[in-house]
C-alpha cells in the first residue's frame, strides 16, 4: 500500500504515569530532561502499535536517531502529579519520521509541555538509509492534536 492510498486511522498513543520523587529537582518540579524520557517511552509505544518496533527495525539493520528535538514547557509538573503523554506521527518521509507530543496533567487536562522530535533513518553503520515502503505504509501521519 502506498502512503497516498493509506486509509487506516492514524496511530496515536497515550501513556499514563505519576511523577516520581526522583524526577523532581530542588525546586520541587519535574526536572526538564525527564520529559525527554517520557517522550521516548511514548514514541516507542506508538511504533509498537503500528507493528514497527525498534527491535524489528534493528533486526532489519535500521536505526532511528533523534536529529531534532523541540520542546516548549508551559506549566510545571510536580511530585505525585498524574500525567499523560500523547504521541502521534506528524510527518513521514523515506529517511525521516517526525513525531508530535502533548504532556498533560491527567486530572485537570492542563497542557504542561508540547514537543516534536525528528528521527533520521540510519544503517547499523550510521549511514543515512531509507525505510522500506512496507514500513512507511504503517506510519500514517496525523493532524496535530494540540497547537505545538
Amino acid at each position: 500500500m502506498k502512503r497516498a492510498e493509506a486509509t487506516s486511522t492514524p496511530p496515536q498513543v497515550t501513556i499514563h504515569r505519576r511523577v516520581d520523587y526522583s524526577e523532581t529537582d530542588q525546586m520541587g518540579v519535574v526536572y526538564h530532561a525527564r520529559y525527554l524520557v517520557w517522550l521516548d517511552v511514548a514514541r516507542t509505544e506508538l511504533l509498537r502499535t503500528t507493528g514497527v518496533s525498534y527491535r524489528e527495525l534493528e533486526a532489519q539493520g535500521f536505526r532511528l536517531a533523534v536529529s531534532d528535538l523541540q520542546i516548549r514547557y508551559r506549566h510545571a509538573a510536580r511530585y505525585d502529579d498524574p500525567v499523560r503523554v500523547r504521541c502521534w506521527i506528524r510527518e513521514v518521509a523515506s529517511r525521516r519520521v517526525t513525531f508530535g507530543y502533548a504532556v498533560e496533567h491527567e486530572e485537570s487536562g492542563l497542557l504542561l509541555a508540547t514537543a516534536t522530535t525528528a528521527l533520521l533513518v540510519l544503517t547499523a553503520e550510521f549511514a543515512l538509509a531509507r525505510l522500506p515502503e512496507a514500513i512507511i505504509a504503517r506510519l500514517i501521519p496525523s493532524p496535530d492534536l494540540v497547537r505545538l
